[in-house]
């Protein structure tokens, strides 16, 4: 049995996992969503990324866990792949869905966005905080109508210090055993950085056919994913000549 904690991106709390979490268990996992300080409930909590990275050491430590999926969407794989090397052998495995990764020294406004400049104008100009998507900046990624309205409805403004704070790694990233569930219709291909990661023997990819939110709009099969990701445990598979590794779950393609 694995003890699944499970963080999502920005603007999103613990809320998000609603759908993932009764599957998790239904396979006979333990299945800890956690919010990070800023967000959702914990609205109004000074954060910034170290404070996120706190958060999921935290919750590890506070619940006594022992083989830890720990589980990192969009922004929150940043926080989530440092905190997995903190929590040392406590760790089974990371999973980072659709996710950014930390690289040290780096943040998510410097690995990601345009233009520091704009960003931090961006932030200035929400009170220091990340607006957040609205309907329409959802489309196009298998989202229903209803699953569109539920997350507007629930997202609050994502605080800007974890978005600007520089990560800190102590070993490669490499070194972590992870698997990156890459969402098709939010790009056909991994970014470069994660590309490289994946190059890596203790790395394997899985790709899912849906957008950037699987937990809104493929549940179940992300659930199946996180299951069989705590499973592995063998070599990984490459296809040939890429050095990207694929896992036997692939959907879409």
């Amino acid at each position: 049995m694995a003890e699944f904690v499970l963080v999502a991106g920005a603007w999103l709390g613990a809320w998000a996992w609603d759908e993932v979490m009764p599957e998790l268990r239904a396979a006979g996992h333990g299945a800890h969503a956690l919010t990070l300080s800023g967000l959702a409930e914990k609205r109004g909590v000074p954060a910034g990324q170290r404070t996120h990275v706190a958060d999921i050491v935290g919750e590890v430590e506070r619940l006594d866990l022992r083989d830890v999926v720990l589980v990192g969407h969009s922004y929150s794989g940043i926080p989530a792949g440092q905190a997995a090397e903190r929590i040392g052998d406590r760790l089974a495995r990371v999973v980072f869905v659709d996710s950014n990764v930390p690289a040290d020294g780096e943040s998510f406004a410097s690995r990601w966005w345009r233009g520091a400049a704009e960003f931090a104008a961006a932030l200035a100009g929400n009170g220091g905080f990340w607006a957040p998507l609205t309907a329409a900046e959802c489309a196009g990624q298998g989202l229903t109508d209803e699953q569109i309205a539920r997350f507007v409805g629930g997202a609050t403004p994502h605080p800007g210090a974890s978005l600007t704070e520089p990560a800190e790694l102590t070993r490669p990233l490499g070194e972590l055993p992870a698997t990156y569930v890459k969402c098709l219709l939010d790009g056909p291909e991994p970014s470069d950085d994660v590309a490289e990661l994946l190059k890596s023997e203790r790395w394997r990819l899985v790709e899912l056919d849906t957008g950037h939110w699987p937990m809104f709009s493929r549940p179940r099969e992300l659930a199946r994913i996180l299951t069989e990701a705590a499973a592995w445990s063998g070599p990984p598979d490459r296809t040939a000549g890429s050095g990207s590794l694929t896992s036997p779950l692939v959907s879409g393609r």
